[in-house]
């Protein structure tokens, strides 16, 4: 059980749980377009063990149980994302009605259970065809998404009790662009500084885009770390703040002030679209709310020999997962009253926070400190204003396959089969009876 209460967080607190639309969905075979996860995923090496979100947790057939598992456990909110390529399938042009319908029923079983629907537009599934055409590398993408972005405004808008635009842009942009963890797999850093401008720019016309059909309650879900230097070496304090500006600082500046840090702008400036400048009015309309994914430190230290950007990651000494990703409760407090007092009084939601881990045990204990660590900000000034947990299901995690599990609800892949965790007791425990 948790050593927190509800009534700790204030009384209209959003208590949620999270997934995202590739990760769970399955179903392709309703008239869905592809996606960059299903060619990335089919490439070797790029997955563990080849795996894809081919069927996932067949969620598409089973929403109604997995509702009732939010219900059940006495959850407020579900935070999940809408496919791109199941709405559209070519990214732009021809609707895909049997996609509607599915959201139809999806966002109508929710509010049948009482449950408040946290959209995200885009969770990493761009439609193939549009990356045909360069994806985030390409300016076009801006007048895409803001175009699927009308849509689902028109079609679900007014049953939706928040929308996000992005999920993760630097996932979006530099994992995947510079990196090449994450589809479509790049490693070119003229591809990430355009892709890191372009999602920013995305975001902004969509949220036009949203409003001028109607919709209210907009907002993005950035992932942020807790940048710390190594040692307390000069060269390793200096590593430390350009890899606050890379993870941190370009997305929460780009969308909060108009403005990108000026250590990473002097790196990229060769590379970055012409005239960027001309869109920060656009990257930085004012927003609702904005999410905040939260898991883990970045520890860095100086690596002069690393071309591009002269910093490496260095291993910590805390406790960590099963990923590798350390435990570092103290940085989710610093980090909500960071961007509360740094950035924007619009409030904040941690719109996903969770462990990989076979341990349940550990992942109880992970998430009663992490919800104190909310707690903490709280009374340090910080208006949050709810907790998503991520996630309900056991799901396929991107490039690790089905070998990570986050979920508080198992699954076995061969049957379907869910059962609650001692984690998914621990949040019925806290919130049941008690909306």
């Amino acid at each position: 059980m948790f050593s927190v209460d509800r009534k700790d967080f204030g009384p209209n607190f959003v208590f949620g749980a999270a997934t995202a639309a590739y990760q769970i969905e399955g179903g392709q075979t309703d008239g869905r377009g592809t996606a960059i996860w299903d060619t990335f995923s089919a490439t070797p090496g790029n997955v563990k063990n080849a795996e894809s979100g081919l069927i996932a947790c067949d969620h598409y057939h089973r929403w109604p149980g997995d509702l009732d598992l939010i219900r059940d456990g006495g959850f407020d909110g579900y935070r999940f994302s809408l496919s791109w390529p199941r709405l559209i399938p070519d990214g732009t042009g021809t609707v895909n009605d049997q996609g509607v319908a599915f959201y139809d029923r999806l966002i109508d079983g929710m509010l049948e259970r009482g449950i408040k629907p946290f959209a995200t537009l885009y969770h990493w599934d761009l439609p193939s065809p549009l990356q045909d055409k360069g994806g985030w590398m390409n300016r076009d993408i801006a007048g895409w998404f803001a175009d699927y972005a009308a849509l689902v405004a028109h079609k679900f808008g007014d049953r939706l009790a928040a929308t996000a635009t992005i999920n993760e842009p630097w996932c979006v942009a530099f994992l995947s662009h510079f990196q090449g963890i994450h589809a479509p797999g790049y490693r070119d850093v003229r591809a990430a500084a355009r892709a890191m401008h372009h999602v920013l720019l995305a975001h902004g016309t969509a949220i036009d885009a949203l409003r001028a059909e109607g919709a209210k309650n907009l907002g993005i879900v950035l992932n942020l770390e807790k940048s710390e230097p190594a040692s307390d070496k000069p060269a390793d304090i200096e590593a430390a703040n350009l890899g606050d500006a890379i993870f941190n600082r370009w997305y929460l500046g780009g969308v909060f002030k108009g403005q990108y840090p000026d250590e990473l702008t002097s790196i990229l400036a060769p590379y970055l679209p012409r005239d960027w400048q001309k869109d920060m009015p656009i990257i930085s309309r004012p927003l609702d709310w904005v999410g905040i994914n939260y898991y883990t430190r970045g520890l860095y230290r100086a690596s002069p020999e690393t071309p591009i950007f002269p910093i490496a990651k260095a291993e910590g000494t805390l406790e960590a997962n099963d990923l590798g990703w350390e435990i570092y409760p103290q940085g989710l407090t610093d980090l909500l009253v960071r961007v509360s007092t740094e950035y924007t009084k619009v409030p904040i939601y941690v719109t996903e926070n969770g462990m990989s881990e076979d341990n349940d045990e550990r992942r109880v204990a992970y998430y009663d400190a992490h919800l104190q660590a909310v707690n903490a900000a709280q009374k340090q000034g910080a208006d949050v204003r709810g907790y998503f947990a991520w996630s309900l299901l056991d799901n396929y995690e991107w490039a690790e396959g089905y070998s990570s599990r986050f979920g508080i609800v198992h699954v076995d892949y061969k049957t379907q089969q869910r059962t609650p965790k001692g984690s998914y007791r621990a949040f019925q425990g806290m919130l049941h009876n008690t909306r």
